[in-house]
């Protein structure tokens, strides 16, 4: 798992669906998820919570929609049932060959740093991943590289972000883009007074379901 991912922030606000007009809170989504895969397995609520190291209570919280779950405990409870974390996220609509999305309409998650829309919500994962990240000022990914094996594709819209890739400096205005191996270590930094926006495309070599929460989480 990535250190310091591109939003590195603790805990997901809400999250939106494109097929869903009012959106969906993210603790009825991750509650709903959870419940599923549990039962797919045959687990019952003392066998999960003995699994993943959390109470009973905190689980019935979580399936019930009662409390918004970390990030942490996300991840204990994939690790417990061997599924990556986006898999709590996932909208209950069948794959789909087109996306078209109007404004407003894309799946969005929100962070304390920022904001990230995801355009292929509902589509096969073929290779690549796009996103529009909306940073807050000052925002950055944190001291530690990342890292992971790939393709990364930057084009700022606005404001100004700085890469910082193996010593050297990478600052992007609006209309600079940024191609680079992922797999180089590398930091990034809104140092715009204001929110800064970029259009940014994973590409990567290994697990393409996990790439997106590998990259954006924790």
């Amino acid at each position: 798992m990535l250190q310091n991912p591109f939003v590195p922030a603790a805990n997901m606000i809400t999250k939106r669906c494109s097929s869903t007009k009012d959106g969906v809170l993210i603790t009825e989504q991750v509650g709903r998820q959870l419940r599923v895969m549990r039962k797919a397995r045959r687990l019952s609520m003392r066998a999960l919570a003995e699994l993943s190291g959390l109470s009973v209570n905190t689980l019935s919280l979580i399936e019930n929609g009662k409390t918004s779950p970390s990030v942490s405990t996300l991840h204990q409870l994939a690790e417990s049932m061997e599924v990556p974390i986006t898999a709590f996220f996932e909208c209950e609509h069948p794959k789909r060959r087109i996306i078209h999305q109007k404004a407003g309409e894309r799946q969005q998650l929100v962070f304390s740093q920022g904001q990230v829309e995801k355009f292929g919500a509902g589509m096969p994962h073929l290779g690549s991943e796009p996103f529009i990240a909306r940073l807050e000022p000052g925002s950055s990914s944190g001291e530690t590289p990342i890292v992971f094996p790939g393709r990364e594709f930057i084009y700022c819209l606005e404001g100004h972000i700085t890469y910082m890739i193996e010593g050297e400096v990478y600052p992007l205005a609006p209309g600079d883009s940024l191609i680079m191996d992922s797999y180089t270590p590398h930091t990034w930094r809104n140092t715009a007074p204001t929110t800064s926006c970029a259009l940014l495309v994973l590409c990567p070599e290994d697990s393409l379901v996990e790439a997106p929460e590998r990259y954006f989480m924790p």
